[in-house]
């Protein structure tokens, strides 16, 4: 994990208190519990806030949970594919080895998150604002992060290939141990994108050159 992204705060798994979920209504409240095995579908809830909480093997269908907030949160091992997270504020939050396809982050606030070893292809992170966020060891293909603050954002060994980047100062981002043969971006956003040599030739098409070997 990249250390400048503090990691979340919470007792023991022993400590915690295992809880079951089947059923949300906006703006309740789970705090120093553990979340395990559960299948929770067809909710809609706004404004549910997770404090000190580990879900695990937790899969979460059909569901839209707008505004969640989480702080000090670890998802291990979760299905969250297609759930509504729009608007959510994270703090201190990890995803360890979670489907995460299609998954809406439209609008969420990233501070200290880090994904590691996930499956985002198609997720949605239109229009985010990441603090101290980071993207490691995971499948983003099609991602879309179009206009999005990625102020101190962390990409390492991602698979972005037609990841949107569009609208994204990319200043800064350093894409070059990531796997891609496209992306979409906007020509006047890639100063000071770090690359490597090989990834060259996919920007080049982007400015009409053609590379000759």
């Amino acid at each position: 994990m990249n250390n400048k992204i503090e990691q979340p705060r919470i007792p023991e798994p022993e400590l915690l208190l295992p809880q079951q979920i089947h059923s949300l209504a906006s703006k309740d409240e789970f705090s120093r519990c553990l979340i395990s095995g559960a299948l929770i579908e067809y909710q809609d809830a706004a404004r549910v806030s997770f404090d000190k909480v580990i879900f695990k093997n937790v899969t979460i269908t059909e569901s839209s949970l707008h505004g969640i907030e989480l702080t000090d949160v670890i998802f291990d091992h979760c299905d969250l594919s297609n759930v509504d997270f729009s608007e959510a504020f994270m703090h201190r939050t990890e995803f360890r080895d979670c489907r995460l396809i299609g998954t809406d982050f439209t609008r969420a606030r990233f501070q200290n998150v880090s994904v590691t070893g996930c499956i985002g292809e198609f997720a949605v992170f239109r229009f985010a604002n990441f603090k101290a966020a980071s993207f490691e060891r995971s499948s983003l293909i099609s991602a879309d992060y179009y206009q999005s603050a990625l102020n101190g954002l962390y990409f390492s060994e991602c698979n972005l290939d037609q990841a949107t980047l569009a609208g994204c100062k990319l200043k800064d981002i350093d894409l070059s141990d990531c796997e891609f043969t496209g992306l979409v971006v906007d020509l006047q956003d890639l100063d000071g994108c770090v690359i490597s040599a090989e990834q060259a030739a996919s920007f080049a098409g982007l400015l009409g050159l053609v590379i000759k070997y």
